[in-house]
């Protein structure tokens, strides 16, 4: 097949976990002999953060303004036999009705923040897309499953809503080292948001005070310099995904902390979830409705409610027992969350939203 997607970044990974998912599941198409033309807005906070600047999978289309690429647009378009849009696209409303007006034999909109979404268009926050063009698209893939795809068929019209989770690149897969530059007891990877911030604080800032002789370590970006952090716990601006893997791999326990949205919406697993498990990582997490589907509280995650619950980990788990966790959780992600699964379900949707043709109530 020829596609054509319109997202947010795929060459670089700052501040955005669209370009992590964006590069798994892309790669894993064109291994599969699919041709992909792939448009984005060149915005100079990726610009000054590039960290694939030439993905080898697909045929990048860079373009500062939209009504420059349209000519480039509607060429790509026009032989295409998928289109898709992915959300937080910044001329997306542009880019929908250009998609509607294609030839392309499956429209699809690709949902990597669903909560969100829905909670912008139900505010008449129309950033990305209108509530009227999702009945356009033939296909509706969310990052969210459960009750969520009901919803987007009955308040939106959505034809087909259908579950296409994040998922993790076996092929940057290594064996687990024993350490690794970042050697700590807790670490943890994630852009700043508000609202993750007061439980970031309670399972790990206060774990670290409670345990001041332990290693903390948090990275990622645009957090605020007004933030005060325990003295333990060292702070990583950045890591490019080349250096995630010994991020994941040289913490003791790794932690995953969900936004607001995504709790309530449930069965939101997030990109940064399936990477640390796919590394092996013994993961501990907030817990949220659906994530015992995904992996096995106990054997395969660890779930945490409170500081204490962080600190026993630490303090009363061994290396062995953490290491048994980890694998437990890689063993699972490489079996049913793997790029190359994913890709699979991609080609099955395309072909049912082909062959259907006519809307389709949600229930997966």
């Amino acid at each position: 097949m020829k596609l054509v997607v319109f997202g947010l970044s795929v060459t670089s990974s700052w501040g955005n976990g669209h370009a992590t998912t964006y590069r798994a599941l892309l790669g894993a198409l064109a291994r599969r002999q699919h041709r992909i033309v792939f448009f984005e807005k060149n915005e100079p906070w990726y610009a000054s953060n590039r960290d694939l600047p030439l993905p080898a999978f697909c045929d990048l289309r860079l373009f500062e303004r939209w009504d420059e690429a349209l000519p480039a647009v509607r060429r790509a378009l026009f032989d295409c036999d998928a289109a898709v849009l992915g959300s937080f696209f910044p001329p997306g409303i542009r880019a929908a009705d250009e998609i509607a007006a294609s030839r392309a034999r499956v429209k699809v909109f690709y949902d990597i923040d669903t909560p969100v979404t829905l909670a912008k268009l139900r505010r008449g926050e129309n950033q990305y897309v209108r509530p009227d063009q999702i009945r356009q698209f033939d296909l509706y893939l969310s990052f969210t499953g459960g009750p969520i795809l009901e919803q987007l068929h009955r308040e939106f019209g959505a034809r087909m809503a259908l579950p296409l989770y994040c998922s993790f690149d076996p092929s940057s897969y290594f064996p687990r080292p024993v350490w690794g530059r970042y050697q700590c007891d807790l670490g943890y990877m994630g852009t700043y948001a508000a609202d993750r911030q007061q439980t970031l604080n309670r399972l790990l800032c206060v774990p670290a005070e409670r345990l001041p002789q332990r290693k903390f370590r948090v990275a990622g970006p645009q957090y605020p310099a007004t933030l005060k952090w325990p003295r333990n716990v060292e702070r990583i601006i950045h890591l490019e995904p080349k250096l995630h893997a010994d991020f994941y791999s040289s913490s003791r326990v790794t932690l995953n902390i969900t936004r607001k949205p995504m709790i309530e919406a449930g069965y939101s697993p997030s990109v940064r979830l399936f990477e640390a498990a796919g590394y092996g990582a013994a993961i501990v997490s907030d817990y949220w409705p659906g994530l015992e589907t995904f992996l096995k509280p106990g054997e395969e995650i660890l779930i945490a409610n409170q500081a204490a619950d962080v600190v026993a980990y630490i303090e009363q788990m061994d290396d062995n027992a953490l290491r048994r966790i980890g694998l437990n959780a890689q063993e699972r992600v490489l079996q049913e969350h793997s790029s190359s699964t994913r890709a699979i379900e991609f080609e099955k949707y395309i072909a049912e939203a082909a062959r259907i043709g006519s809307p389709v109530t949600a229930t997966g």
